[in-house]
């Protein structure tokens, strides 16, 4: 594939008038101040605080220092010329146990960062959840309890209310399977938890939680509102019966848990096979389905690779003792192509098949918005004091190249988001993986924008021209 990287920007395929480009972020990645101006506990606080649960016991508590340095990350959107910057907000930062008295600072820095972006151009997108729940609800139950998806409504309420005349876009949740599956059944992520039912509990009232908090949007008169999903490009190990079912159960773990009920007004087919006895639960109700499915406008999709799946036997013999990730899959890495330093493939086609087959299954779905893709490589800053990471400019142009080739087969795409302005709070990973455009001495907290920076901004340019735009 030839890129704007090897040839110029004339090669790269050309995106529509109005594809709009920005960068994103998540709060307890960058924000710091943990303790700072009423904030309360997240769970990411406490798991962080575990011994053993991140690398190199690294924390939140600092991260990039966002919350006191904001003004000079809005100055780096501003120059990278991106149209919007998507951001979350810290819940326990407005709500420091989760409900109940609200923290005045809390809202007030939010106000601040709004105000500065689109005092320079720039659109904010809010993201009401990435993954920091109030330690306070998590507590009482956290995501496997129903109390906590009306809580994260009253929330939306809160923030809409005060931000709602100049956020132009709303996100409800980031990446659901990585809070009910990695945090609740894997116990990778916070809040560290390896259970079955509690998982899947949890994977439903995050759905409840957003269908709650869309009415309250809705209700509020706010811009348009939708949900980011990790959705993953699920390819079977061979034709083996086995193996095509181990696929069927993967798509239904990854994907169908989330897009049936979103899209398809139902819960997803294949989920007795997935989950047996498992999937049987009292949180469900009558109506959920009507509350979850009600319209969006439109769809976040976050991607970083494909994954290939093969048949596996259950790890527990008793299928009570199962994890909902438990279902009888093994991952393999076929792929003979290069990886990133997360261990991820790089396969651009797979994005583009991805999306294609959503708006194959799902012909209503919502516009889409590419709310998350980059790469995590070995950065490092040279002699001459700059980071020449060729291999993301490669990643990031690839990856645009699947998404015009998805938009020429006729997908609703409307922009696309790169992970991230910033190298951050990797979650478990620590600072160990860097995925910024901005390079982050996480001694000093300079900033340093690499060679990917400035290639972005050049190709925001040159679709501003191509389809003649005006300049920002």
């Amino acid at each position: 594939m030839t890129t704007p990287a090897q040839d110029g920007w004339a090669a790269f395929p050309e995106l529509p008038a109005g594809f709009r480009f920005g960068a994103a972020t998540a709060a307890y990645q960058i924000e710091g101040a943990h303790q700072e101006d009423g904030r309360g506990p997240s769970v990411w606080d406490t798991f962080s605080h575990t011994p053993g649960r991140t690398h190199g016991g690294a924390t939140g508590d600092a991260a990039c220092d966002h919350y006191h340095r904001h003004p000079e990350d809005v100055a780096l959107l501003r120059e990278l010329g991106v149209d919007g910057y998507r951001f979350s907000i810290s819940w326990p930062r407005l709500l420091p146990e989760g409900t109940g008295p609200v923290n005045p600072k809390g809202l007030d820095f939010y106000d601040r960062l709004i105000d500065d972006l689109l005092a320079v151009g720039v659109a904010p997108t809010v993201t009401l959840y990435h993954w920091d729940l109030p330690q306070a609800l998590e507590d009482r139950g956290g995501w496997r309890v129903r109390a906590t998806a009306e809580a994260f409504a009253a929330y939306a309420a809160l923030a809409a209310e005060r931000y709602g005349d100049r956020v132009e876009r709303w996100i409800t949740l980031n990446e659901p399977y990585c809070s009910a599956f990695v945090g609740y059944a894997e116990g990778r992520h916070a809040p560290g938890a390896r259970e079955g039912r509690g998982a899947l509990a949890a994977a439903h009232h995050l759905l409840v939680g957003h269908g709650l908090a869309v009415r309250e949007l809705r209700a509020a008169g706010v811009g348009e509102v939708g949900i980011t999903l990790n959705l993953d490009r699920v390819h079977a190990a061979s034709t083996l019966p086995e193996d095509l079912a181990a696929k069927r159960r993967a798509t239904t773990l990854h994907n169908e848990i989330w897009t049936e009920p979103l899209f398809a007004g139902r819960y997803p087919a294949y989920e007795r096979q997935t989950w047996g006895g498992l999937a049987d639960g009292p949180w469900r109700r009558a109506d959920d389905l009507e509350l979850i499915g009600a319209p969006l406008d439109f769809l976040g999709v976050n991607f970083y690779r494909p994954i290939t799946v093969a048949a596996a036997a259950h790890r527990a013999a008793d299928p009570e003792q199962r994890t909902a990730v438990d279902i009888g899959v093994t991952e393999l890495d076929p792929y003979r192509t290069r990886h990133t330093t997360m261990g991820w493939p790089v396969v651009p086609k797979a994005f583009t098949e991805l999306l294609c087959e959503l708006h194959r299954r799902h012909p209503q779905l919502p516009p889409v918005w590419i709310t998350e893709n980059g790469t995590a490589e070995a950065d490092t800053l040279t002699a001459d004091g700059l980071v020449h990471d060729a291999q993301r400019i490669d990643y990031l142009a690839e990856h645009l190249a699947a998404v015009a080739e998805a938009v020429a087969a006729g997908v609703d795409v409307r922009g696309y988001y790169v992970w991230s302005l910033l190298d951050n709070f990797e979650w478990a990973r620590g600072y160990e993986q860097r995925f910024g455009l901005v390079h982050v001495d996480f001694d000093t907290l300079t900033r340093t924008p690499k060679d990917s920076y400035h290639w972005f901004r050049g190709l925001i340019t040159a679709h501003r021209a191509r389809t003649e735009e005006p300049a920002r």
